[in-house]
């Protein structure tokens, strides 16, 4: 094990994780429009929702935009700082694309071999996804066993954010057992960032803009017509 370097890290995390996500994020929300962003939504799912103010309809649709962005966006940012500090500290290497399933670093410490997927969040698939990743550990626990000679091989869910009170997944079939680690438990080298702010601010403008264009186009006789935005989202 060296010691990590947490001037360098810091540096790193700075430049090549939290500047570029504040970037994207802050272009997307930016670009963003209500004409865009809504005919990509499900609106029998804000109706069943029953939400009946011009703002809240603008917030659920954004927060959707979001959030589906976000996923994507920030998972692939924390996944290479994942690599960065284990190769800094571990030796760690990034599995290449492809070769062992679900599995997106590999290190090695207190003499056990750690294969890891990195996702997101704790609420990252529905159980088959979930059975996946574990049937994919297993295989690759097997193939480590060859090609290292180790017997000794965890397999780790490592979530960016939230937590889970019950992180050790047993199975009565060993290899499918894996430990689900999240939120400070796994990043602890992550905090938060004073762009959240800029961030909030600019979300709130946004939310504003958008609750006009809603009363613009959706509102009749002050309500939400819902037959008009089922025909501006979903009619040729």
């Amino acid at each position: 094990m060296k010691k990590l370097n947490y001037e360098k890290l810091n540096t790193f995390i700075a430049s090549d994780v939290i500047k570029p996500f504040y970037e994207i994020r802050l272009n997307r929300l930016e670009s963003a429009k209500l004409s865009d962003i809504s005919k990509r939504k499900n609106p029998y799912l804000f109706k069943a929702k029953n939400i009946e103010t011009a703002g809240d309809l603008a917030k659920s649709i954004l927060d959707a935009f979001l959030s589906s962005q976000e996923e994507t966006i920030f998972g692939d940012l924390m996944e290479n700082l994942a690599i960065h500090v284990c190769r800094e500290v571990f030796d760690g290497k990034k599995v290449e694309e492809g070769k062992y399933r679900s599995v997106d670093l590999i290190f090695k410490r207190d003499k056990k071999i750690y294969i890891v997927g990195v996702k997101s969040g704790p609420n990252w698939g529905n159980s088959d996804q979930v059975n996946t990743m574990k049937r994919n550990l297993k295989i690759a626990k097997k193939l480590l066993r060859i090609e290292l000679g180790k017997s000794n091989i965890i397999s780790v869910n490592g979530c960016i954010y939230g937590r889970d009170n019950n992180p050790h997944k047993v199975n009565k079939y060993p290899d499918l057992s894996y430990y689900k680690i999240c939120g400070q438990a796994f990043w602890e080298l992550i905090s938060g960032d004073e762009r959240d702010e800029m961030f909030k601010g600019l979300y709130v403008k946004k939310i504003n803009e958008m609750t006009k264009d809603v009363v613009d186009l959706f509102y009749a006789k002050d309500n939400l017509d819902w037959d008009k935005i089922i025909d501006y989202i979903s009619k040729k």
